[in-house]
């Protein structure tokens, strides 16, 4: 995916900083998943292995910027790449 920008809401900012997920890894999740999955109302889902856990960035296109809507860690049993 290239797109000219990043925009990552601040309830995504929120979460990153109560998950201890840094910003470089979250872009990273972006341009390289391990998965790229379809969410609701036209969302996208990129997740990424992250230990004993999957993150998940989800996210929005827009023009020429992604939306980064929400970030979390997630049980790989439950979201198994």
């Amino acid at each position: 995916m290239v797109y000219a920008k990043i925009r990552i809401t601040k309830h995504a900012m929120e979460r990153m900083e109560k998950y201890g997920i840094s910003e470089a890894l979250v872009i990273e999740t972006l341009k390289r998943p391990k998965v790229l999955i379809e969410g609701y109302a036209g969302r996208k889902i990129a997740q990424r292995k992250l230990n004993s856990y999957v993150l998940r960035v989800v996210f929005e296109k827009k023009r020429n910027e992604i939306v980064v809507i929400t970030v979390y860690k997630a049980r790989r049993e439950r979201y198994e790449i």
